[in-house]
């Protein structure tokens, strides 16, 4: 994964695999569950039923971008730093 702490990174693509196996899961069971009455009605339903899953994949997404960009701030900090060290002895 893109983040840099192991334990952090792998509980992280634990709880994504686990966001996609909900947004299956519920699209599958909702499907099943309504495909008697009418295709299209039990196409809708599949697509509702995905919704819980893909605001947990989201809601994770957002997690590891965030983490991204303090991650990267901090390199440019450190870069930065540097760079006034070195104005400041020339």
């Amino acid at each position: 994964m893109r983040l840099s702490s192991k334990p952090l990174s792998f509980v992280v693509n634990f709880l994504l695999g686990v966001a996609w196996a909900s947004v299956l899961l519920g699209s599958i069971t909702s499907f099943v569950a309504t495909y008697q009455h009418s295709i299209s009605l039990a196409l809708v339903y599949a697509a509702i039923g995905a919704i819980p899953g893909m605001v947990g994949v989201l809601l994770i997404e957002h997690f590891i971008t965030v983490k991204e960009n303090a991650l990267e701030l901090q390199r440019h900090n450190k870069l930065l730093e540097k760079l006034l060290a070195q104005k400041e002895q020339s």
